[in-house]
């Protein structure tokens, strides 16, 4: 395997970042001349910009007939992001998790990932499947918006206008320099995700990887690395959070948007390896349905349950690596996750949320 090929992939990850960053921070201040209230930015431009990374290397995976990378893209990111991400921020300070979170985002998080797994049940994602799924990143989005102009949240609405200096008076033709950093970000973000797509195809059929174990692997966790700056950044501020929120938006957008639009724009269905309809959609709903009742458990997650949370990500990746080496002890491994651990897991946590509530009912 040659270093052109590891080259592609650092490349790719690089251009990603700065490509998100820039078209994110344009985009902000652009809307923001315009009259946007910076909550409502934060809600629309920032989600988006936040899964730029996903969105343009699965649509471009999608494009090039690589279906196996954009899914394991968009299923490894949303593994990540929670069992990776959330339990790295979580082992530095333990995560605050607020109700509206419990109530709303983290159900349709849940909602999201089986609707995915309903419309992929066939083997495939068509245009319409990802037609219904980008309806829902619409209604979602638009029931955001109405819901924060219901809601004045002036705290919330400070702290995105002074993350991307939104309340600075405008420079003369500052609306030029803001639209040519949007164009900037666009051409980063596509040429970075050429990069990473190139890049990753080569490293599968050099290591006699499947393209889903890559991009289920290092396309994943390269693609969500500005969720992990988000939260990390965000739990040493203090602001702990919109560590939380940042990752449960982040990962319904992959799923709604990302995949939406991959399959949208995809010449022909995309097709859904068995394996992957077996093991990582399973992984990924049962991912989401953990984080209601950690969340619920005194509305924290404290370090030891980031520190399950890596623990399972390494059981995780150890799973990939046993499978995609062919080792029989995979299927085992496989069978005894899904079969004991998870459950265990998920009672024993449930348990822990219903004390939690009966507590929390008491003293109130």
């Amino acid at each position: 395997m040659s270093l052109m090929v590891w080259g592609y992939l650092i490349a790719g990850l690089v251009l990603l970042v700065a490509g998100a960053e820039v078209l994110v921070r344009g985009a902000a201040k652009l809307a923001a001349q315009f009259g946007i209230p910076p909550l409502i930015i934060g809600l629309t431009v920032v989600a988006f910009g936040t899964s730029a990374p996903e969105t343009a290397v699965s649509v471009q995976a999608a494009l090039a007939g690589s279906g196996d990378l954009a899914i394991g893209n968009v299923v490894g990111s949303n593994i990540a992001n929670v069992l990776l991400i959330l339990g790295l921020t979580a082992l530095i300070a333990p995560l605050i998790v607020s109700r509206q979170l419990i109530r709303l985002d983290v159900p349709i998080m849940i909602g999201a990932s089986l609707l995915t797994l309903a419309l992929a049940w066939d083997g495939s994602l068509s245009k319409l499947d990802g037609l219904l799924l980008f309806a829902g990143i619409v209604a979602y989005t638009g029931f955001l918006i109405v819901s924060a102009y219901r809601e004045k949240n002036i705290a919330a609405d400070d702290e995105f206008a002074k993350e991307f200096t939104l309340h600075e008076p405008a420079k003369p033709y500052a609306w030029l320099i803001n639209l040519l950093l949007i164009v900037l970000g666009l051409v980063l973000l596509v040429s970075g995700a050429n990069l990473l797509v190139e890049g990753a195809v080569s490293l599968a059929r050099a290591l006699g990887l499947s393209e889903l174990v890559i991009g289920l692997t290092v396309v994943a966790v390269g693609t969500s690395l500005p969720e992990l700056a988000t939260s990390l950044l965000a739990a040493l501020r203090g602001e702990r959070d919109i560590a939380v929120g940042n990752i449960v938006g982040s990962n319904i957008f992959n799923l709604l948007c990302v995949l939406g639009l991959a399959s949208m724009v995809s010449p022909a269905p995309i097709l859904v390896a068995a394996n992957a309809l077996a093991f990582d959609f399973p992984v990924m709903i049962g991912v989401a349905l953990v984080c209601l009742p950690i969340f619920f458990s005194g509305y924290r997650i404290n370090r030891w349950e980031g520190l399950l949370f890596l623990a399972y990500y390494a059981a995780y990746t150890l799973y990939l690596v046993l499978s995609a080496a062919g080792r029989p002890v995979a299927e085992q491994f496989a069978a005894a996750m899904l079969g004991y651990v998870l459950p265990l897991t998920a009672i024993t946590l449930l348990v822990i949320a219903v004390q939690s509530w009966r507590k929390d009912r008491l003293q109130g």
